[in-house]
């Protein structure tokens, strides 16, 4: 794999507890995920990111992080973790970690000194005086302590905020990228990554929050071959090519494109907008369709509304299966023809709709309980993955996952899938395939084809044509590669999309 992977990488997103449970406690770990290596590699994924793995009382999935050195003992040891990178690295695939740096843990060591004693606070936003910040999982952003003051964070009471103030939160996470690059990773993915630096007014995207990411560069620079990539959600793209310049990030999350709703013009509009940004400073964008934070593809694409925004008001709310389903493997296609880097996220690849009738008692993310049950949260994306079998927990592991499978996957397993050639596994694995070969980093030359219709053209000459219109049309000449959906007589059908080898 070439120096600059990363440009035009397709990178599977790996939710560790709901991946694949290797010693049978319902809970996904290392050795479900080492056990399942081969499938990525044949899925064609070039990198795995993996959310956070650290020792962590799990009040926010994992991203309460209580050690930044260490592995949760659920998932299993630091040792497994070694040689879960040696493994994917002999299958040539790159691991890409989460780190942390808004926030930590109520229970890592350096919140309970700051508990214990309030001279070591510094290292965290203390107050005598709450503000009026609001948490961004609802509710106040503000949580008082025994002795009278109060201390922020952004998102649960359980994940304190750092002060990026202090040089100690500094050194502490260089060196925090300096142990997981020694240890073999690729790359880190930087959560939250706008949210840093602060001041008694402002809480996102300060300028300060540059420097950090510049002395990162410097670290990631120092081994060969690393990638930092920010997740950051910022409505103002002249801001947002900010963190991408070339001693800053790599690469950051396309929010845009994942909100984006199954309609041409806008998806043609933020397209362009994506591939003008991120030229401005010559970095590759990246294409991401779902994560563990958002509304599956199938379900939102079958909705009257097929956009996406956090706050849970489309949850419920009807949605075509089959409609979704098509819809959903048309914007496969259409994300993996487009210039830059590809994001997977599990599941994905096997078509699983969101599930959203969980019990209520079952669910776990603090967005729901901080929320009164307004906001069902995110477990609907998160339930672990249906892998053989005709009865839960179809090969995940153990007799009962951690979040209960709907026995309606039995067809939607990867097992009877790869025995079915028309089955939306097969569709990535496929364009995956073909994607290594004609896609990737580059960049696309967009064809006259009328108000409902999205074609481009690549650098290799295979030209993509997602039609998202209510009548079929017809495809240009040259060898079709690959459709995600049936074509008859050259025609394409609506919710369809076609790449092909032009003359």
């Amino acid at each position: 794999m070439s120096k600059t992977w990363w440009r035009g990488a397709a990178i599977y997103q790996v939710y560790l507890r709901s991946f694949a449970d290797g010693n049978g406690d319902g809970v996904g770990d290392l050795a479900g995920l080492r056990s399942r290596l081969p499938y990525l590699k044949d899925l064609g994924a070039d990198a795995i990111w993996l959310n956070p793995w650290y020792p962590s009382p799990m009040a926010d999935g994992g991203y309460d992080v209580a050690d930044y050195r260490g592995i949760e003992p659920v998932f299993g040891t630091l040792a497994e973790a070694e040689t879960l990178i040696a493994e994917a690295h002999e299958l040539d695939l790159k691991i890409i970690i989460d780190v942390v740096p808004n926030h930590s843990s109520t229970a890592s060591d350096w919140f309970q000194q700051a508990l214990a004693d309030p001279a070591a606070r510094d290292r965290f936003w203390f107050r005598d005086e709450p503000g009026d910040w609001q948490s961004i999982f609802g509710g106040p952003a503000w949580t008082q302590v025994p002795d009278g003051q109060w201390y922020l964070h952004l998102f649960a009471p359980e994940q304190p905020d750092f002060n990026w103030d202090n040089p100690d939160v500094h050194r502490e996470f260089e060196d925090v990228l300096r142990f997981w690059f020694d240890r073999g990773v690729d790359g880190v993915r930087i959560d939250s990554a706008a949210l840093l630096h602060k001041s008694d007014t402002a809480w996102e995207d300060l300028d300060p929050v540059h420097d950090v990411y510049r002395h990162w560069r410097t670290i990631a620079d120092s081994y060969e071959d690393r990638v930092l990539i920010g997740e950051l959600w910022l409505p103002d793209q002249e801001r947002f090519a900010r963190y991408l310049r070339p001693d800053e990030l790599h690469t950051a999350f396309n929010f845009d494109f994942l909100s984006c709703p199954w309609d041409p013009e806008e998806l043609r509009r933020v397209i362009d907008l994506t591939l003008t940004t991120h030229a401005t400073v010559g970095a590759p964008p990246t294409w991401v369709l779902s994560n563990h934070d958002v509304t599956r593809p199938v379900t939102r694409y079958g909705r009257a509304d097929t956009s996406f925004a956090h706050g849970g008001a489309l949850h419920g709310t009807p949605s075509d299966p089959e409609l979704g389903y098509r819809r959903a493997r048309a914007a496969a296609l259409l994300a993996m023809a487009l210039p830059g880097g590809l994001y997977v996220y599990q599941g994905e690849e096997l078509g699983l709709p969101e599930v959203e009738e969980l019990p209520d008692e079952l669910r776990q993310d603090p967005m729901y309980a901080r929320s009164g049950g307004t906001n069902p949260g995110r477990d609907g994306c998160r339930v672990p993955l249906p892998w053989s079998g005709d009865e839960p927990p179809f090969g995940f592991g153990g007799p009962s996952p951690w979040l209960p499978q709907p026995e309606s996957w039995r067809k939607l397993t990867a097992e009877a899938q790869l025995a079915d050639l028309d089955s939306m596994l097969n569709l990535y694995r496929t364009g995956l395939r073909l994607r290594r070969e004609c896609f990737g980093d580059g960049t696309l030359t967009w064809l006259p084809y009328g108000d409902r219709v999205l074609a481009f053209t690549r650098d290799s000459g295979v030209t993509c044509v997602a039609n998202l219109g209510p009548e079929p049309v017809p495809l240009p000449d040259g060898a079709v590669l690959l459709a995600s959906g049936r074509l008859e007589d050259r025609l394409l059908p609506p919710d369809t999309t076609a790449w092909l080898r032009t003359p």
